[in-house]
């Protein structure tokens, strides 16, 4: 019986993988993963007015110029990429 629930567990999570971008996949590195996470926030943010307006009355900035520096953010949000040794 556990052979089988283990099967059925990893099918699930493969085809959400499969379905979900932001779900990540078994060679997602840790840095791939970050960014999406990193992406998905700056996007939510974007997207949720109350979150925006409150950002930018924290850091007093204008709804209009938060917007622009989160979607400046998405572009580079953890920073280049690292080196990669097997290529």
């Amino acid at each position: 019986v556990q052979a089988s629930d283990r099967f059925n567990i990893n099918s699930q999570l493969e085809h959400l993988q499969a379905k979900y971008v932001g779900t990540g996949h078994a060679d997602l590195s840790r840095f791939e993963w970050t960014v999406n996470i990193q992406r998905d926030s700056y996007a939510s943010y974007i997207g949720h007015y109350p979150m925006l307006s409150y950002f930018a009355i924290a850091e007093n900035e204008s709804i209009g110029r938060e917007r622009y520096n989160f979607m400046q953010k998405m572009l580079l949000p953890c920073g280049l990429p690292p080196e990669r040794e097997d290529e």
